[in-house]
């Protein structure tokens, strides 16, 4: 009966909302600092990016290319945004191949 008591009391003290798997998992890897895969590069797009790229877009899509890199779509909150984040696509490209820890990135778009 106390061990009922004890789990009720732990999930009316709850107070986190679930998360993805990706972005639990993503916190995992990096505590042990393992780069883990396009799945955590979304979930950590903001963390990856900064506040100057990060708080302006988000990734809309990634696509592994037939060479073994990747070619990332990249979403502005605001259309205005797009011409800003297209200057830095180099950038961008540098995040996330300091993020994969090699040349990861194939190409950078925009989509509005």
């Amino acid at each position: 009966m106390s061990n009922q008591v004890s789990n009720k009391k732990k999930m009316e003290n709850r107070t986190a909302h679930p998360h993805t798997l990706a972005g639990a998992i993503g916190g995992l890897f990096n505590i042990f600092g393992v780069r883990a895969s396009d799945a955590d590069l979304n979930a950590r797009w903001s963390e990856i990016m900064g506040p100057d790229i990060g708080g302006i877009s988000t990734l809309a899509a990634i696509k592994k290319t037939p060479n073994g890199k990747f070619n990332i779509a990249v979403r502005p909150i605001n259309p205005a945004f797009a011409l800003q984040l297209s200057y830095q696509s180099a950038e961008i490209a540098n995040r996330v191949n300091k993020y994969f820890g090699f040349d990861a990135v194939n190409k950078v778009t925009f989509r509005k």
